[in-house]
């Protein structure tokens, strides 16, 4: 399986996904279309849930994202807790200032059956 690697914009977040079983979305999503941005990413992981690694770590790494974006995460962690054969964990990395990541980390925790590590950082 090919990994997945998109460079991160002024609008868009860096994603690297490795077949390996390690995940990263970094940096600002603030796409015009989020459901065409996060679309590639919801399939990966649809082939990637095929044959998963035992361990599949995700970092998520967003200085900030937008309502729309919101959602289409949303459907990224859906569609991770949907694979059975492997154990999925979150790091959900925030800013020491940035309450408003954080509540939103620990929002997606409340809805989506992963474990989730919440980090502080000094800066993304």
């Amino acid at each position: 399986m090919e990994d997945l690697s998109l460079e991160g914009t002024a609008k868009t977040p860096t994603v690297d996904f490795k077949s390996a079983g390690e995940l990263l979305i970094k940096g600002r999503s603030i796409p015009e279309n989020s459901i065409e941005f996060y679309k590639p990413l919801i399939d990966w992981i649809a082939a990637y849930s095929d044959n998963p690694k035992e361990n599949t770590l995700v970092n998520i790494q967003l200085e900030y994202f937008n309502t729309s974006s919101s959602k289409c995460i949303l459907d990224v962690f859906k569609k991770l807790e949907s694979i059975s054969d492997s154990t999925v964990s979150v790091k959900w990395y925030y800013e020491e200032d940035d309450e408003d990541m954080l509540e939103a980390g620990e929002d997606y925790e409340a809805i989506i059956d992963l474990s989730f590590e919440m980090i502080e950082v000094e800066e993304l």
